[in-house]
């Protein structure tokens, strides 16, 4: 992980900080808050600043004054019924603020979530770090043959073709940003002008870091949570996902648990899918050919309830 000594010092002097206050704090996400959570090769995510609490969604649902409920258990009921109905709204009353250092084509990729207030680093104004995001051997596949828009999994590259991969990866990243310099000037050659940083930047590759602040409402961010950290999702953007789903746990662990037992545990099925289900309950023998879905979707739905096509 690659923290500058003015984020150091910055994080020691914010987290040296006792702030009196009369709204509802977590004391589980305070003990984390401003930390950076490693991830990858140089980057990191973590809590900079939040808003409300489980209570918080509690007192929207029931448009109350206070804490809500006294008992724990009827509040949790009141989330997960909220949950398990897919009544978002509450959910929306909390906030919460990320620090993101993470590729650059992580950050592409992450942007298509377009619910959230994003700000990141401006290579316009600043020149970026020399840092690229080298993949560890495990993380090299060939391209999935079932999902075209993924790796192969379980199935890494292995031998002089691996080593010919991080070779060419760490080679043109090197080589890239050595020609972003020269062409910046920065400091070095009095007789040359140097091109603008906005211009420079286009030689960079894909692999540089890149940050952002990123704030989004609990809603949201649970929706983007169930995308990027389920097992489909690539790998790069999956472990940012599973490190903020932690932060969620200790944040609103009521939420959390029923996010985790209705959407990330839980299963939708399609209307087709309900009827092959009951047919199957009823002892009927069913196959894809008799099932009225495409291979893809029945491939799926067998997966889902761990049962060989």
């Amino acid at each position: 992980m690659s923290i500058t000594d003015a984020q150091k010092e910055e994080i020691a002097q914010l987290r040296g900080i006792e702030t009196p206050t009369r709204r509802a704090t977590v004391p589980a996400l305070e003990d984390i808050l401003y930390e950076p959570i490693p991830l990858l090769d140089h980057g990191f995510v973590r809590v900079v600043d939040y808003m409300g609490d489980d209570s918080a969604v509690v007192q929207a649902a029931r448009v109350s004054y206070g804490k809500g409920t006294k008992k724990v258990s009827e509040d949790r009921g009141l989330i997960r019924y909220l949950m398990r109905h897919r009544h978002t709204t509450p959910f929306e009353m909390c906030e919460i603020k990320y620090h993101v250092k993470m590729p650059i084509f992580v950050a592409r990729q992450w942007i298509r979530h377009r619910t959230a207030n994003v700000n990141e680093y401006s290579a316009r104004y600043s020149i970026l770090d020399k840092e690229f995001y080298i993949p560890g051997p495990d993380a090299l596949a060939p391209q999935s043959k079932q999902n075209h828009q993924g790796r192969a999994e379980g199935e890494p590259l292995t031998g002089e073709e691996a080593h010919r991969v991080l070779t060419l990866l760490r080679e043109d990243a090197e080589r890239c940003y050595a020609n972003y310099e020269w062409m910046l000037n920065e400091g070095q050659d009095p007789s040359r002008r140097g091109l603008a940083r906005e211009l420079a930047r286009m030689n960079l590759t894909m692999n540089c870091y890149t940050q952002w602040y990123w704030k989004i409402d609990l809603h949201n961010l649970l929706h983007f949570l169930s995308l990027r950290a389920d097992s489909h999702a690539q790998y790069e953007i999956r472990v940012y996902a599973e490190a903020m789903l932690e932060t969620v746990k200790r944040w609103v662990p009521l939420t959390h648990e029923a996010f985790s037992d209705y959407r990330m545990g839980g299963v939708h099925l399609s209307r087709g899918g309900l009827d092959i289900v009951r047919r199957l309950l009823a002892g009927e023998p069913v196959t894809q050919a008799t099932s009225g879905l495409s291979p893809r979707e029945w491939r799926e739905l067998m997966d889902s309830l761990d049962r060989e096509g």
